[in-house]
């Protein structure tokens, strides 16, 4: 801060004090340190208002997300139509309805019960007497006649506030009037029942007012997927779970006699998805649009209040990788389980944002120099990124980045950048015995003193070709994923066996989009036939017979081994002998095996026959065969499917857009 001198002037001048200029000295220093605050304010103001505007579109999106992950919401919601309208129409589904199709015949209505007392001249006349009501299974209650209710009118109004559960009006016509009443409840339950009635008309010689039913209740009778149900209403809700629906009419009578059915089809509302994942896309699209926005300059060529921000580029992040928060997944196409099959060729496997090579290090002990290496790799010359952190003992942490320029961004150019940084440590390439490289650290300084503490961001991003075993009894499915998973690249493999089919599954080590799997195969399945059998069972009277399935030639060569169990006793194997591995040599081994079967060969040599030596169920055959014909191959190719990659999201319709500005299309 400047000093203000403060002059006033010469003792003999007369001059006095110039406060002018002493008083804009001060506002001038003062204004010096106001500005860079103001400036400051005013970024930290347009950051505050970019913020805010990028929270509003993420509540956008979370909403969108929250409503498509609610499945008691919008992804519950049903959708339901009427084959014929003049019957049935279908009102309400709700979400605990079950989509699928129902059928309803509509035998008869349901009435409500109704009558009418005897008519009189005038609505005015004067009434006298009681009545006593009752609507179903309620309580029966009395109306009697005084000065305040002796007219139809009064009645009525004494009927309706009495709670009997009895509607009561006045109908006017040419003839009369008359009182009505309806039951409040419908169906059988809510007959109305009139015990006693005295009323008359007091004005017309006391003519009686007799009470005449018209309409007695009956429940709504239907059947409903060929169940007989009843309904006091026609409003009928939750016969079907979750649907409502009103009775309209009987089900009329088809050419044939029988009663019209009625098709009530229950679906998902995929309109109202298909809104919410437009919503969504064009939600992701906008705050997609705002942070790159943001990651650029303003039509004044200024930077945009956010340009730079580690937050807009975390925020960028964490866009991308949420499209698929998964691990990637996918699968070889299936292959016969059977030990006949064995595997050609290779996978070519990419991590879309590499593997890491961590660091494993040695405790120090003694006078010994700390050592270690990153994770070994399967070729030396494959392309590196990201950086290694180097700490000797307690001295200061030195960071060392992969050099960018192709053909130095290996193993061999990180060692040579290492080894230039003058830390105290030498880094050198290592071949080992399964002729993987890796990157080996020593430290310079011996004993705890110069014990290295090693943070590693190197990823090899390479693509990574995995060759099926060439040992036999490695070159299956087992073999590959064992090759897989030694070579440490980011990827497990494991065998999923279903019935006679097995297939192998990759699973990304890496969450999101960084862990999206691009894999090619080469590889070609080679599968020996597996002879099945097939058999049928003794009766009282006859032995059980089966056969194995037919080969080409009778000189064709076997392998394996045969099951055969007699009724309940135990379960013999006979394996193929090596030195006469034909389906002749077969029959030879069971029949000398000397367990209750006969083995016998068709005329062509091709078909071998079993024969059980026991008539009756006592000598029922269970056969088991593991027979291969190793002479019939067949080769089939073993192609990669995506189960869970960002492509996957075109089962939705919504793929990644052609402008490559990050936005998605539906």
């Amino acid at each position: 801060m400047g000093t203000v001198g403060l002059s006033f002037g010469s003792p003999t001048s007369g001059a006095g004090f110039d406060v002018s200029t002493t008083v804009a000295s001060i506002v001038g220093n003062l204004q010096n340190i106001e500005t860079p605050w103001k400036t400051q304010l005013t970024s930290l103001q347009a950051q505050d208002t970019a913020i805010s505007s990028l929270g509003t579109l993420m509540s956008n999106l979370s909403n969108d997300l929250s409503q498509l992950t609610d499945f008691t919401g919008i992804m519950a919601q049903k959708t339901g139509s009427s084959s014929d309208t003049n019957v049935l129409q279908l009102t309400a589904a709700t979400s605990s309805a079950v989509a699928g199709t129902h059928t309803v015949v509509v035998n008869n209505l349901a009435l409500t019960s109704s009558g009418y007392l005897n008519p009189i001249s005038k609505s005015t006349d004067t009434l006298s007497g009681s009545i006593t009501l009752q609507a179903g299974s309620g309580t029966a209650q009395t109306i009697t006649l005084d000065s305040t209710n002796n007219t139809l009118s009064g009645l009525a109004k004494t009927i309706n506030s009495s709670g009997v559960g009895i509607t009561a009006s006045v109908l006017t016509d040419s003839a009369g009037s008359r009182l009505s009443l309806v039951s409040g409840t419908a169906g059988a339950s809510g007959n109305i029942t009139i015990s006693a009635n005295s009323i008359v008309d007091s004005s017309s010689l006391n003519s009686a007012l007799g009470y005449n039913k018209t309409v007695t209740g009956k429940d709504a009778s239907m059947t409903v997927d060929g169940v007989d149900l009843t309904s006091s209403s026609n409003t009928v809700s939750n016969l079907i779970p979750g649907l409502t629906f009103q009775l309209l009419a009987p089900s009329t009578k088809e050419p044939d006699g029988t009663l019209e059915q009625v098709q009530v089809i229950i679906g998902n509302d995929n309109s109202a998805v298909e809104s919410t994942i437009k919503a969504l896309v064009s939600d992701y699209n906008a705050l997609v649009s705002a942070t790159s926005t943001q990651d650029g300059m303003d039509s004044s060529g200024n930077p945009e209040p956010l340009f730079g921000s580690p937050t807009l580029s975390l925020l960028q992040q964490q866009l991308l990788s949420g499209l698929n928060m998964q691990n990637p997944n996918g699968n070889l196409d299936a292959v016969g389980a059977n030990t006949g099959t064995t595997l050609t060729g290779s996978l070519s496997i990419k991590v879309a944002g590499g593997f890491a090579l961590n660091y494993d290090g040695a405790a120090v002990t003694g006078s010994e120099a700390s050592s270690g290496t990153l994770t070994s790799i399967a070729n030396a010359g494959d392309t590196l990124a990201g950086s290694i952190s180097i700490q000797v003992g307690t001295g200061t942490t030195q960071t060392v980045n992969v050099p960018t320029t192709l053909g130095d961004n290996t193993l061999a150019g990180l060692a040579s950048a290492i080894n230039t940084a003058s830390i105290g440590v030498t880094a050198s390439v290592v071949t080992n015995s399964d002729r993987s490289s890796s990157l080996s650290l020593l430290s310079g300084t011996s004993g705890t003193d110069g014990t290295l503490t090693v943070g590693s961001s190197i990823k090899d991003t390479s693509v990574q070709t995995i060759k099926v075993p060439t040992t036999s009894g490695d070159n299956t499915l087992a073999g590959l994923a064992s090759a897989i998973n030694s070579a440490n690249i980011g990827v497990s493999a494991t065998i999923v066996t279903k019935g006679t089919q097995s297939t192998l599954s990759l699973l990304s080590q890496t969450a999101g989009s960084n862990g999206a799997l691009t894999v090619t195969s080469t590889i070609a399945a080679t599968s020996e036939a597996l002879l099945g059998y097939s058999g049928t069972s003794a009766t009282s009277t006859t032995a059980a017979t089966g056969t194995l399935s037919s080969i080409s030639s009778a000189c064709n060569m076997l392998a394996g081994s045969i099951s055969i169990k007699v009724g309940t006793g135990a379960a013999q194997t006979v394996n193929v002998d090596p030195a006469n591995a034909t389906l002749s040599g077969l029959a030879d081994a069971i029949n000398n095996a000397g367990i209750g079967v006969t083995a016998s060969l068709s005329t062509d040599g091709k078909k071998l026959s079993l024969l059980s030596g026991t008539v009756g169920t006592t000598g029922n055959l269970t056969v088991t065969s593991n027979i291969l014909d190793t002479t019939d191959t067949t080769v089939t190719n073993v192609n990669y499917a995506n189960s869970s990659d960002l492509s996957g999201l075109s089962s939705l319709g919504i793929t990644v857009s052609k402008k490559a500005d990050g936005t998605l299309t539906f």
